[in-house]
């Protein structure tokens, strides 16, 4: 009866643990304070929040958001040590997509209206996974390990101290790289990599002597484009403005183009329309002193009415692809409602498709998509010295007002990174 008697009370231990909150240790730079990571006695953390769509003066700092939970055992906690911002994170704090990233978030409308607020912006992560859910696979991630994330617009983001995150959404830094580097990278390179690899059909192993244009090269996805398209052996030309030309010859493009040589004294007080209109004349009568034959895929990081012309470019009736990141699904469900928006994105993207299919090109819709995987991939060329993080420039976690509108001013040449962690960084 003993081994019966000990087996009941190693039962009734555990239920009794069971109930008991989980306590840990974090160590945050020179401080030490326990966290909880139950649904019943949940702590807080610092971050930046907005509580309603407005313009910068929305972020509000705040020392006591909720600490994320792990809801399903394929999650990760993150402690965050730095952060990269993009123009969607701009864009978001205006309520860009805001239809679209409710339905992801609460498909079956329970919420009401509003229950994303307070809301954390914020795509880019790189930090140290600080717990594992019960089904992540130990022999890949573990407690300690350095991560990099790029983080999908309907989850809270990495503008505070932790995030919670799927395993399959993150992968191992660069061991060559602090994390204020890596930070630099995941978003665009995802976005990159779901425009290039799974709707251009790009890879390694058919890349080699293919002609790419990239339209708005020195930002950060097409920064991140042509080094992954050099280290692939493609052929690469970019448009950018003069004083990027540097730049973009650094990472190692073929034939550069200035957008801006037939704009000067255009741009001052002029509409947004008729700049866009400038701007698209001007890469129209600057391209073909310089592309010769045509191309096998376009990139379009600019939008407006490039796609009138640019499209021309192409080789015709050779399976050659025009992928554009600039789409009006997210503006079409803000405006018209989730089920009418899609029904119009739907209609425009087939129009488009088939009437260019008739003359013998491809047209596309790139969209960013999380994936680990690929980030596993881009972090091997990372360390191989294929890859390198373009970071424009770097504030500290009380300066996010700042960055945002360091990037909400456009003309990035590179990434602007915000470092969050207090603590040392292992890999700088």
């Amino acid at each position: 009866m003993l081994p019966l008697r000990q087996l009941a009370c190693s039962w009734w231990s555990c239920l009794l643990n069971s109930r008991t909150p989980c306590v840990k240790t974090l160590v945050h730079g020179d401080q030490r304070r326990l966290f909880n990571t139950s649904n019943s006695r949940m702590t807080i953390m610092p971050a930046w929040v907005i509580d309603r769509y407005g313009s910068n003066d929305v972020l509000r700092f705040t020392k006591n958001a909720g600490f994320p939970i792990i809801n399903y055992p394929n999650e990760v906690v993150v402690q965050v040590h730095a952060a990269g911002l993009n123009p969607i994170d701009v864009s978001m704090r205006g309520g860009y997509g805001a239809a679209t990233m409710a339905m992801k978030r609460d498909p079956l409308n329970i919420n009401q209206s509003g229950s994303e607020f307070p809301l954390i912006l914020g795509r880019d992560m790189s930090g140290v996974i600080m717990e594992c859910g019960l089904d992540v696979a130990s022999a890949y991630f573990k407690e300690g390990d350095e991560v990099w994330a790029a983080i999908p617009p309907w989850k809270q983001g990495s503008l505070a101290e932790f995030v919670v995150l799927s395993a399959n959404e993150v992968s191992k830094k660069p061991k060559c790289l602090s994390h204020i580097e890596a930070a630099a990278v995941p978003y665009v390179a995802a976005t990159a990599w779901s425009a290039l690899v799974n709707t251009g059909g790009l890879n390694k192993d058919n890349c080699a002597k293919k002609r790419i244009l990239i339209l708005g090269g020195s930002g950060g996805v097409g920064t991140f484009s042509i080094q992954m398209l050099k280290a692939w052996g493609a052929h690469v030309t970019v448009t950018c403005s003069q004083n990027a030309e540097r730049l973009v010859r650094g990472l190692g493009v073929d034939h550069v183009v200035d957008y801006t040589s037939t704009l000067i004294g255009v741009w001052e007080n002029d509409s947004p329309c008729n700049k866009m209109n400038s701007l698209s004349v001007s890469l129209h009568l600057s391209l073909p002193l310089f592309l010769h034959p045509r191309f096998d895929l376009v990139l379009d990081n600019v939008g407006g009415d490039t796609e009138s012309w640019a499209l021309g470019l192409l080789k015709p009736w050779c399976g050659a692809k025009y992928v554009t990141l600039v789409t009006p699904f997210l503006c079409n469900t803000d405006r018209l409602g989730i089920a009418d928006g899609m029904l119009q994105t739907g209609v425009t993207v087939a129009s488009k498709a088939l009437k260019h299919l008739s003359k013998g090109v491809h047209y596309r819709w790139g969209m960013f998509a999380p994936n680990g995987l690929a980030l596993d991939d881009i972090s091997e060329m990372v360390d191989a010295g294929k890859i390198r993080a373009v970071v424009e420039e770097e504030f500290t976690f009380s300066q996010v007002p700042q960055a945002m509108l360091k990037v909400e001013k456009g003309h990035a040449r590179g990434k602007t990174v915000v470092k969050i962690s207090s603590g040392e960084d292992s890999s700088e």
